[in-house]
């Protein structure tokens, strides 16, 4: 499957339909909110918009394009409540990508340090000793989609929707 990730932009619908012209299968739009501790913070300052603004433009590029049904579509930069993964979905998206919030369930606390392998927790180092602090469970990452899940059943439900695809 080829994948294109493009950053959440003025014009990204123009971009995505070149793309999807261009036989791309999958489409990630990044909002500007994103970027785990991996990413030095001046890497990631004011980069793109809002993932909503981008999966909006692009969805709706690929529509009027006719090439809609050749992309799945994938949001991610931020997303953290159920709330916005009915968003994403409403706006177009089928699939969403998610980092830092199951980074924080295993107890990040994001300081931005991931690329100098001196975390403090201990999730991304290979120093034995950093290691030895982490504390995180998968249960923790497992117990936060389950949540996450019922939440978007919650929204999906209020609105009359009985699954996602629909």
């Amino acid at each position: 499957r080829v994948s294109v990730k493009l950053v959440s932009e003025v014009g990204v619908g123009v971009v995505a339909a070149g793309v999807a012209k261009a036989k791309a299968d999958h489409i990630v739009i990044s909002g500007g909110d994103g970027g785990t501790g991996a990413a030095a913070w001046t890497g990631i300052k004011h980069a793109g918009l809002p993932w909503e603004l981008g999966l909006a433009e692009a969805h709706q590029t690929l529509v009027l394009n006719r090439l809609r049904s050749r992309i799945v579509l994938q949001s991610d930069g931020q997303l953290k409540t159920g709330r916005d993964v009915t968003i994403a979905a409403l706006l177009g998206a089928e699939e969403f990508g998610f980092a830092t919030t199951p980074l924080i369930a295993l107890g990040c606390i994001m300081m931005r340090k991931c690329h100098l392998n001196t975390c403090p927790v201990g999730i991304a180092t290979q120093d034995p000793e950093l290691r030895a602090k982490f504390a995180g469970k998968p249960e923790h990452v497992v117990n936060f989609f389950f949540h996450l899940a019922e939440e978007v059943r919650g929204h999906m439900a209020s609105m009359g929707f009985r699954s996602i695809e629909e």
